[in-house]
């Protein structure tokens, strides 16, 4: 595989003959540069007029490789035959260098250039290319390229170093400017404009200037390329590999896609998220941007306007900095009613408010390197999980919620800094171990947990935000605005129809369904479990009428039974009927048992809970028609009238799901302890089964 390298364009303040007895200081060696043992010239030759000299040497590299490579290899040391050109007129220098040794197993080239910079005529512009394929090096191809990229990285970063070494030892001797180059034949004659000379795309950092957009460069070659002063100003200390990769990856999308570029910085992003691998982060970069000309989100920060719902409930916002000028979101998860916010104004609002956020705090990014004269690229979040419960752990909300961390993760890497979550509950564990696997690794490090209160003190947030910014709720000196949260009213929940009728919506029946519960027909549903210790979540609504609930446990299957009251008065079915699990002949403590006491869900209430199970076999969720009548033994009366009567009717819409025991091992411990205030059931199960935890939410 070719190693390629690019580097940045380098500038330095000093005119391009001052530059040119600097550089002519490296020669024949440099002590400033171990690797380079030695060099002679092998030929020589000037124009005519003297404005072009050609200069071809031999230069002698003493590479750091371990003596076992050397023995192989059969030499001490490396030959480099060096081509330079000088153009005097022009004010340029052209540098070709290729490798003599090795030369039928390794190619080497190598071009650099010094040019008069496009807007100062004193100042000289400097880049370099590379490239590096090994076709066969003695069976170590790998650890030859690893050790020639790790060398040439390292003389590249010692490059500018030199020259100004030079310049200031110039300096000392009392050389500060140098001449310029006149022809022979007549002092008069006026030379070119230098920018006749190829003209180099320079973005230079200039005090007051607005740099909010980091691609717009200063006019030149259609290349664009990016300046070394630009690249640490506001992208940061990057290795001269690292920089060859964003300046690669760059030119790359200028030349391909078809659209807006994305920022340097958004770039970079995608690159560190790939560990600088440019094959992995051009087609990460190029998925990501993608999606966002196919959702329009390069416009959504002007388009989308936020429900008065979410304004109202949404327990979020941007609060100041962190020590390090990384804008600070607040996000006070524990008092948002997650699952209100979900039903009533569905996944994709709450996914489009998540994006505009991420949006938002990339601007903030933008805006704060402008402030504080550094990179920063990435913002803090800090958030409170005080309330934290087992409502938030309603499953179709868990779902939501990774849903929008795998579209964040795909299309936001690096953009987070660090992660402070204070106040966790004991419940924290098992939300953790249902959405940790969609995080990154990388940025699962920069996750901070603090239990409890202890996060004043030192290791807390001090350490992270300054004193008086920290939020007044906790403990802090700074008011904050950020709404404290509350219940969403049930009023504004859309109904089971309109969640049916949505039609890419993820809440609709594909996951929920829909159960008509009639007087003397209970609605069942049967889960087969093969590991003790795995856990039964549920979800339902009771849209109409009251309905009890519990949950039965037998060893043997079930044998389903048609269960229509209508067929047996002998009369003709009018509709689907419920399934009948649980035999007539089954006596409860014998052939099954009870595992949940049942209890009464009336009209227009939300349950959720779970079940931990003790052992394995058949559990049987069991909701059926409630009434206050001494018989519950229907008659043909009872059933005709359901038929026509509301109130003989139940209509429920539920969701369940069965989650392994290994998934939450480590983290049972933790839930079964903590004290929710929405648990009903731990009160009433029986002793041998409260070791195992029900929970459920009303």
């Amino acid at each position: 595989m070719v190693q390629k390298y690019q580097s940045p364009v380098r500038v330095y303040k000093h005119p391009f003959e001052l530059m040119m007895a600097a550089y002519a200081r490296r020669f024949p060696k440099c002590p400033l540069i171990p690797v380079f043992v030695d060099s002679e010239i092998i030929s020589q030759s000037e124009s005519e007029d003297g404005s072009v000299l050609l200069t071809e040497r031999s230069c002698k590299i003493d590479i750091e490789a371990p003596r076992l490579l050397k023995r192989m290899a059969g030499v001490d040391y490396l030959y480099f035959i060096q081509k330079n050109t000088l153009n005097r007129r022009e004010r340029s220098l052209q540098i070709e260098v290729h490798n003599e040794t090795f030369s039928n197993r390794v190619i080497v080239n190598e071009h650099c250039s010094y040019t008069v910079h496009p807007e100062n005529e004193d100042w000289t512009c400097f880049e370099q290319t590379a490239s590096l394929d090994i076709k066969s090096f003695f069976g170590f191809e790998s650890t030859a390229e690893k050790l020639a990229m790790k060398q040439y990285a390292s003389s590249i970063k010692k490059g500018k170093e030199i020259i100004e070494y030079y310049v200031k030892e110039l300096a000392k001797e009392g050389v500060t400017s140098i001449p310029r180059w006149m022809p022979p034949v007549s002092a008069k004659l006026q030379l070119p404009p230098h920018s006749t000379a190829r003209s180099i795309a320079v973005n230079i950092v200039k005090d007051g200037r607005d740099q909010s957009c980091s691609t717009e460069l200063v006019a030149g070659s259609p290349d664009e390329k990016l300046d070394a002063d630009y690249i640490r100003r506001y992208l940061g200390d990057l290795t001269p590999l690292q920089e060859s990769c964003l300046i690669r990856l760059r030119q790359w999308l200028q030349e391909t896609h078809k659209g807006k570029i994305p920022r340097d910085q958004h770039v970079l992003r995608f690159l560190r998220a790939r560990d600088f691998n440019l094959d992995k982060a051009k087609e990460f970069l190029c998925q990501s941007l993608t999606w966002r000309k196919q959702h329009q989100v390069d416009f959504l920060l002007d388009t989308w306007e936020r429900p008065q719902l979410l304004q109202d409930y949404y327990t979020g916002g941007w609060h100041h900095h962190d020590k390090d000028g990384r804008p600070l979101y607040i996000l006070r998860l524990g008092q948002m009613d997650t699952k209100g916010l979900v039903r009533a104004l569905g996944e994709e609002v709450l996914l489009r408010q998540v994006l505009s956020i991420n949006e938002e705090g990339l601007r903030q990014c933008q805006e704060n390197t402008r402030v504080f004269g550094r990179p920063i690229s990435c913002w803090t979040c800090l958030v409170d999980l005080e309330g934290l419960n087992m409502r938030h752990l309603w499953r179709p909300g868990i779902k939501a919620l990774l849903r929008i961390i795998e579209v964040v993760e795909a299309n936001y890497p690096e953009t987070l800094g660090r992660l402070l979550i204070v106040r966790a509950p004991r419940v924290f564990p098992v939300l953790w171990t249902l959405v940790s696997p969609l995080i990154d690794e990388n940025t699962r490090r920069k996750f901070l947990v603090y239990a409890g209160n202890d996060y004043q003190g030192p290791g807390g947030l001090v350490d992270y935000i300054d004193r008086n910014i920290i939020p007044d709720f906790l403990r802090g000196d700074c008011m904050c605005d950020i709404p404290e949260g509350s219940i969403v009213p049930k009023s504004m929940y859309r109904t089971a129809e309109e969640l049916e009728s949505e039609e890419n919506h993820l809440l609709s029946d594909s996951i929920y369904k829909s159960a008509n519960i009639y007087k003397g027909s209970p609605y069942e549903l049967l889960m087969e479990i093969n590991e003790a210790s795995s856990v039964i979540t549920w979800d339902f609504d009771v849209s109409k009428g009251d309905v009890i609930f519990n949950i039965y446990h037998s060893k043997r299957a079930p044998q389903p039974q048609r269960k229509d009251a209508l067929s047996a008065h002998g009369l003709p079915s009018l509709g689907a009927a419920n399934v009948q699990l649980i035999d007539k002949s089954w006596v409860l403590g014998r052939d099954y048992s009870m595992v949940e006491k049942a209890f009464i869900c009336r009209e227009g209430e939300s349950v959720q809970g779970s079940h931990v199970t003790r052992w394995p076999g058949f559990y049987i969720l069991h909701w059926r028609f409630h009434t206050s009548a001494a018989s519950s033994l229907p008659c043909v009366d009872d059933v005709l009238s359901s038929l026509q009567v509301s109130s003989h009717k139940c209509k429920i819409m539920y969701y369940t799901e069965v989650l392994d025991s290994h998934d939450f091992r480590g983290s049972m411990s933790s839930l079964e302890s903590s004290h929710s205030g929405f648990s009903q059931l731990s009160g009433v199960t029986t002793s041998s089964e409260q070791s195992a935890s029900s929970t459920v939410s009303r």
